[in-house]
This record gives structure tokens, sequence and C-alpha cells, in this order.
């Protein structure tokens, strides 16, 4: 047997007989440990000795966002990607280090790579979760604490435990960091302490971060408001370090949709921070990514193959102006206003951190408490009218019957003051309520009405011709019906483009005025 050390491209006994030669095949049919892989003679390819590596101490999975991954034979429920700088071919250049103590070339590694993702392209399809995952049997709540060990949290009807594994399988990024060991019996007494709100508005607050446990509903946008000073970047930072922490817990605005494509891919919640102004792309994008969203983009350095992203994930903003947010998203937000602080009661931002890490597990305990309670009490919710996010507003309902508190009507009526913000600052708006009131109505094409609402001198954002001007309507119209009680109604597919717009207090028979 020659050196186990040598290299691929070293010469070796060719006297060796074939049958003598201990083939990868051999090893795996062996279940062999990894001493035998130093066995391996020389004349065996790298990329042979990566597979049998790869297939001796990992599983491959097809995960179901389309993505090939690798879980640990003897480790954590943790799916990792094949690629990336975490990923599969860094795990098992190391891995061959240590076995055969010299590094695998890049060739060896690049068609060892190509033969695993094959692989796991034909093992069957397995849910992979990102922080919050539903166990297997639909009934609870899988929650990744995003240490080392794989240890999670699991939540149900009948309350919440720790398990050193999870029974689903989670991914992690760059971007996951870890959540306190949860304190059985814990208080909201620390995170109230440090929110400058009344008790309502932080009673909604709670109810978002519970939601952002839930994994499969639609969760609303998490609005943070306020005047210069009222340390909306600090809420949003301590709000999002309680369910999803991460080295950057607070992001820019993205320019670009492969951009945000990428940062919504690799965290659960996204908390953009300072927005101004959102432009049209973007409100559509951030829509989609409350209800379920995908991006479709072809892989570089190929000329037919895909990169298929996709994600439901939960999303907080801070903005000073409610009226800088495009009306189509009035029925996804969830606004809360933060209270100015006065002098005497400003805090650093060391003490505030300090006090925030203290206060973490008994935080996060009884938010799991909460997050148990309202799973119990949810089967047993009706309501007789359901709102846009209908999910969260029945998660809202089960809450308020376990706590005895009214954050559905109170996110009702914080929607409805939202709506009315953005309403009074967009133009198109404003014209539409002048021209039509309260009593009346209006029937024709969107040219006609274009003819009719602009004015002599338009502002730069005023529609520039009828196509432009149906699009602004209908990204208007949730704010429409929810603030002023307008309603925009478009005819079935096939008919005459005509629309029809009536004011809140219109008859059913009122004649309607005719572009």
């Amino acid at each position: 047997m020659t050196d186990p050390t040598a290299g691929p491209d070293e010469p070796h006994d060719d006297d060796t007989h074939p049958d003598d030669q201990l083939t990868v095949e051999k090893i795996l049919a062996a279940a062999g440990a990894p001493e035998a892989l130093a066995a391996l003679p020389a004349g065996e390819s790298q990329a042979d000795k990566l597979i049998a590596l790869a297939l001796l101490h990992y599983r491959l999975v097809a995960g179901d966002d389309g993505r090939p991954y690798a879980v640990p034979v003897d480790g954590p429920a943790l799916a990792i990607g094949l690629r990336g700088r975490a990923g599969l071919r860094g795990q098992l250049a190391r891995l061959y280090y240590d076995t055969h103590r010299q590094a695998p070339g890049g060739t060896g590694l690049t068609d060892a790579m190509t033969v695993l993702e094959a692989q796991a392209e034909r093992a069957e399809p397995a849910p992979i979760g990102l922080r919050v995952a539903r166990t297997g049997d639909g009934q609870s709540i899988a929650i990744d604490l995003g240490a080392p060990d794989g240890q999670a949290v699991i939540v149900g009807s009948g309350g919440w435990r720790l398990v050193d594994r999870s029974p689903v399988l989670f991914r992690r990024s760059a971007l996951t960091g870890a959540l306190p060991t949860p304190l059985r019996g814990g208080s909201l007494d620390g995170l109230r302490a440090l929110l400058n709100v009344d008790d309502a508005r932080f009673r909604l607050l709670v109810a978002w971060l519970l939601a952002a446990l839930v994994p499969d509903i639609p969760h609303p946008i998490l609005a943070l408001f306020g005047e210069q000073g009222t340390a909306k970047s600090t809420c949003a930072r301590l709000l999002v370090d309680l369910v999803d922490p991460s080295p950057a817990p607070l992001r820019t605005p993205p320019r670009e949709l492969r951009s945000w494509a990428a940062a919504a891919h690799a965290s659960w919640i996204i908390a953009l921070d300072n927005l101004s102004a959102i432009p049209p792309w973007f409100s559509d994008t951030l829509c989609k990514a409350v209800t379920g969203d995908g991006v479709v983009e072809r892989a570089l350095h190929t000329d037919d193959d895909l990169n298929i992203l996709t994600f439901r994930r939960v999303v907080a903003m801070t903005s000073i102006d409610a009226g800088a947010l495009a009306g189509d998203l009035a029925e996804r937000l969830l606004p809360v206003e933060l209270d100015p602080i006065p002098p005497e009661g400003r805090r650093s931002d060391a003490e505030i951190a300090a006090l925030h890490d203290q206060a973490r597990p008994a935080v996060f305990g009884a938010l799991l408490d909460l997050l148990a309670q309202t799973l119990t009490a949810l089967p047993t919710v009706e309501l007789a009218e359901l709102p846009r996010m209908a999910d969260f507003a029945r998660l809202l309902a089960a809450l308020d019957a376990t706590q005895g508190w009214d954050t559905r009507a109170d996110y009702t009526a914080g929607a409805a003051e939202t709506a009315l913000a953005v309403l009074d600052y967009d133009p198109v708006a404003v014209a539409i309520r002048d021209a039509i009131g309260r009593a009346g109505a209006w029937h024709g094409t969107a040219s006609a009405l274009l003819d009719k609402l602009t004015p002599d001198q338009p502002p730069k954002t005023w529609p520039r011709n009828p196509r432009a001007l149906a699009g602004a309507l209908k990204r208007l119209a949730p704010a429409l019906r929810l603030g002023w009680g307008i309603t925009v109604t478009w005819p079935p597919r096939g008919q005459v483009r005509t629309l029809t717009i009536r004011g809140p207090e219109a008859p059913d028979q009122a004649e309607l005025a005719n572009g």
C-alpha cells in the first residue's frame, strides 16, 4: 500500500492488483470510519475521496425551495448549502485536509460538488425552515435558537419545551444570530421599560412579535412612526433581537430587486431603517413579501440555468411620515406611533443594550408562554368580518381572548388612520375625493377620468397617461376604501375597460357621471 498522504498526481505501485484497491464504493459499503479514508490508494482521484467524505458525514437533501442541502449525519438538524462561504464545499476542504494532511485542488472540489449536487437533486424534497417552521404534524411550531449545538424550542397548545435536536431542518446564513435560552415564568416588564409607547401600542408590538413566531401566515408590516428623537431605530433593533437576532438587525432600503431578494432570502425578519420614500417597484415587492414572493433570475455564467428565491417574510420599517408610503401598503401595515422622549428620560445606547441583554431570556420566555396560550385559543376564534390580513386578525382575537386585551380593535383603528395619512399625501387620491364627493359616483374610462382630474399644473408625480392612472388607482384602492370609504370597481376581463367610483354615501341606484 502506498503512502496515504500522496497527492492525486503522485505515482503509485502499478503492481497493485485491482481487487486490492480500496475503492470509494467499498468504503461506503463498509460504513467506514474516517480512518478508512486515509487507506485510500493514491490512484483514487481527489474528487472520489471528497465524495466519499461527503457521503460518510452528510445526508444530501433537496430543499422545498429548490436548492440542494447537506445535513450532518452526527450533528444538529441544520441544512447547509452546498456552496458559499459556510457551505459544504468549505466543510469538505477542511475534512480532506484533516484526513490527508493536504489541501484538495480546485478541480477536485468542483468535480465533487457537481456530483453531489446531482445526487441531492434525486432526493425527495424536504421542508427547510428559516428561524421558525411548522413541525411535521402541523400542530406545533419549532424555533431555531441559532446556537452551534442546534437547540430548538417547540411551542404548541400545551406549552413549550427545549429540545436538543430540532424535529425539522433549519438553514442559517451569515445574518442568523443566537437567541437566548428562554426563562420559564418570564415577564414582559423588561421590554416594557425600554419602549416609549402607551399600553395599547405596547400590546400591538407584543402581538407583532407573536405573529413573527408563526411561520405560515401573512404578517403585517410593522411601521414605526414618530418625529426625530423618538428612538424608532432603537425600538426596531430591540424587537428584531427578540425573535430573529442578527449582526445587521437594521438594513438600508435596497435600490434594486436582486439586493432585496438576497437579503430577504437570508433573514426571517427584515427591518428597514429611515424610509423617506418608497418607489413603486419596492412598494409592490413589500406587498408580495408579506403574502409570499418569488424572484427568478438567470444564474451567473449560464445561458439558461435559473436561480429561484422564494420567501414569505416578516417586515418592519421606520419612517417619520406615514404619508410617504404608497397607498397599497395601507391594508398591510401595523402602524405604531412612538412618543417623544423627554431629555431627562434619555439613556445611552450602552445602558439600553445592557438592560435589554439582561431582560432577553425572561422576555423571550414570556413571549413563548403567550404564543402557547394564543395557539390554544386560536381554533375557537370566529370573526364575522375579516380584514385584508385575516390570519393576523384571528391571531389578535385569540390573544385578546386569553389576555383581556383589545389589540384587534386598536389594529383596525390604526390601519384606518394610516390610510388617511397616505391618502392626504397622494395628489390623485385627493383629486378623486374632491371630484366624487361623499354621495357622488362616476363611471367611465381611465382616459376620461384622467382628463377630468388633471389640474392645470399637475405635480411631478402626476400620471402622464391613462395606463399610469389605472396603475395608481389599483395601488390606491385599498386605502381609498379603508380611509374614505370610496370604492373603485373594475369590470371583468373581456369587457370594456371602464371603471366605477362611488363615494361612501352614494345610493345604490345613484346616477353615474360619465366621462
